[in-house]
């Protein structure tokens, strides 16, 4: 059989980045930035009031303080709008607002609390410095500099800078768009009515929900019937505007097994055995350039196939340089074996170890193939070496995270491992 790493490096070596594009900045929220992004202008634009107050000459309030107020005319209000405000002339003060552009002559700004906050004069009762509540033009961002390097995610901060800069489009890798293909005849949609040996189709949706928080934009095809003809005529239909294409079921040695009998003759899809549990009987290959993932049908090898396979692979064509889950080093609360001579992957919860140790890793339920239940409890895959056979409890191994770092960290009290980071194993 096959080893899980062997399949996975295989995997990773088929795929990369996608072509780059423009997108407007809705589209690319969440798309990885494709080349170094340089400011074409400044941030501020001008320069501008940090705080609401009085724009006035700080030589004339110098000597202003609580026993000795400087009282100074007012002679006008500057708003955060459009235009170029009058120059302040020596010896006056004009109201401003926060955001508004800094008038000619003026080389301070006194906030409104340090001031009487009257409309026709000002009295001041504490000295400024120069300089004080002004944001200079530029400060933020130069023109020509480095705004964010290629290789960067875009999320909602990035998103608002860009904006700020009024970058409209800028280049990234797209989403990869992805088409889940869930086979067989016994399939029901959900909502659907059960006749016998008739199963709802759990599959398409857990697949296309984990491919869309992998970041794919997904199309999802249900109950593809036991049909060669049918299935190879809507495989075709979907490679034409997909960048990769996941079917689940059809790849094991059943007479049935459609998927296995289309792609296997296509020649550039190979189905193999793999030394792992669950999701021994695995499928990959580059159909005309699109890549196809082959995963069984079983819900909980669906599933666990794609976090070990899928998932990589999307995030590298997204350009991510991440592209797996994080690991961490846990500790067995009861006894677990490994299947002979394969890899396991045991759906886990974690609670807190206690100060300075690492959390504890508790078996869900059942660990079948089909026992979903036990998946959705689950925060991690606790990772059995194959040959680890009977490893007792409070043994340390690794875990593959399944819930997002920062609700594990908090259910677990903050006691993960310092070095706790993403890392770049096979699983």
């Amino acid at each position: 059989m096959k080893s899980v790493d062997a399949h996975l490096a295989d995997i990773l070596a088929a795929v990369g980045p996608l072509p780059p594009r423009p997108l407007p900045l809705g589209s690319a929220h969440g798309c990885v930035l494709a080349a170094d992004l340089h400011a074409a202008t400044a941030l501020p634009g001008f320069d501008n009031s940090a705080m609401d107050g009085y724009a006035l000459h700080a030589a004339d309030v110098a000597g202003a303080g609580p026993d000795h107020p400087v009282t100074l005319p007012v002679t006008g209000d500057i708003p955060a709008a459009p235009g170029t405000p009058a120059p302040v002339a020596p010896g006056t003060a004009v109201r401003i607002m926060t955001g508004a552009p800094l008038p000619p002559g003026a080389d301070t700004v006194v906030q409104i609390e340090w001031t009487d906050g009257r409309m026709d004069q000002v009295t001041v009762a504490r000295a400024p410095v120069p300089g004080q509540n002004i944001r200079r033009a530029g400060e933020d961002v130069a023109v020509g500099d480095l705004v964010l390097p290629a290789g960067r995610l875009l999320g909602a901060a990035q998103i608002g800078l860009l904006a700020a800069l009024n970058v409209a489009a800028p280049t990234v890798h797209p989403r990869p768009r992805v088409a889940v293909l869930s086979t067989g005849s016994e399939l029901v949609e959900v909502g659907g009515t059960l006749g016998p040996g008739q199963i709802v189709d759990s599959n398409s949706h857990a697949v296309a929900a984990a491919a869309r928080e992998a970041g794919a934009r997904v199309r999802r095809l249900a109950g593809v019937p036991d049909s060669p003809d049918a299935f190879a005529a809507l495989l075709g239909d979907v490679r034409t505007d997909t960048d990769a294409v996941i079917t689940t079921g059809g790849v094991s040695v059943g007479a049935f097994d459609v998927v296995k009998q289309v792609l296997a003759a296509a020649g550039t899809v190979r189905f193999e055995r793999l030394a792992m549990r669950p999701g021994m009987p695995q499928g990959f290959g580059v159909l005309d350039g699109v890549p196809v993932f082959t995963l069984p049908g079983n819900p909980v090898s669906a599933l666990v196939s794609f976090e070990l396979f899928v998932r990589p692979a999307l995030r590298r064509m997204r350009g991510l340089a991440f592209v797996h889950r994080p690991t961490l080093v846990v500790t067995t609360a009861q006894p677990v074996r490994a299947a002979a001579g394969r890899r396991s992957y045991l759906r886990v919860r974690l609670a807190d170890g206690g100060e300075g140790r690492p959390p504890v890793a508790h078996l869900t339920g059942g660990q079948g193939a089909h026992q979903m239940s036990a998946l959705a409890a689950a925060d991690a895959l606790l990772i059995v070496p194959a040959d680890g056979g009977e490893v007792p409890a409070g043994r340390e191994l690794t875990a593959l995270l399944l819930d997002d770092e920062v609700t594990a960290a908090g259910r677990l009290g903050g006691a993960l491992p310092a070095d706790r980071r993403r890392v770049e194993v096979g699983g």
